[in-house]
C-alpha cells in the first residue's frame, strides 16, 4: 500500500502537583497528568496512530508502563523511537493531526511551540503537525477537570 492511516487516543488524569506535558512542552497549570512516563497524551496518541497505521500495535506494546526502563521517561524519546519502527517498514509521515480535549489550561498559546517540539524530533517540516484544542463545555471527565484526553489521525507514504 502506497498510503496508511492511523488514528491514536490517549486518556490522563490529572492531578495536583504534577507537571504537564503536552506535545513535547512543558506547560504551566496546577495540575498535571498521572502517568509512567511523562504523561503527554499528545505524543502518546500521535505514537499509537503511527504505529496502529502500520499494524505495529499500540504504544504499551513497544513501551510498557510496568517497565523500569520507561519509567518517567520523556516522551519525545517514545516519539522518535515510534518514527524509527514508521522508517524500518519504509513509510514516512505525511501529516499529523491531534486534537486535546481539555477544559483548562487554555493551550491556544502554546500550539504552535508544541507543532515544533514534535516536528523537531521527528525531522518533518512543522506544517506536518497540528495540533488543536477544545473544551468539553465542562462535560465529562475532561470538563470536570479530571483529565484530559487526545485524538490523533497520522497519514503515512511508502518512501
Amino acid at each position: 500500500m502506497t498510503y496508511r492511516i492511523g488514528q491514536g487516543y490517549d486518556v490522563h488524569r490529572l492531578a495536583e502537583g504534577e507537571t504537564l506535558w503536552l506535545g513535547g512542552v512543558l506547560i504551566p497549570h496546577h495540575k498535571g497528568t498521572v502517568a509512567h512516563s511523562d504523561g503527554d497524551v499528545v505524543i502518546h496518541a500521535i505514537c499509537d496512530a503511527m504505529l496502529g497505521a502500520l499494524k505495529l500495535r499500540d504504544i504499551g506494546t513497544h513501551f510498557p508502563d510496568n517497565a523500569a526502563e520507561f519509567k518517567d521517561i520523556d516522551s519525545k524519546i517514545l516519539l522518535k523511537k515510534s518514527y524509527e519502527l514508521v522508517k524500518e517498514k519504509g513509510y514516512e509521515i505525511v501529516n499529523i493531526d491531534s486534537t486535546i480535549s481539555a477544559q483548562q489550561p487554555k493551550l491556544l498559546p502554546y500550539i504552535p511551540v508544541m507543532e515544533q517540539s514534535m516536528a523537531e524530533v521527528l525531522g518533518i517540516d512543522v506544517d506536518q503537525v497540528s495540533v488543536k484544542a477544545t473544551t468539553t463545555e465542562k462535560l465529562g471527565f475532561e470538563g470536570r477537570e479530571e483529565g484530559m484526553s487526545v485524538n490523533a489521525v497520522v497519514l503515512l507514504k511508502k518512501s
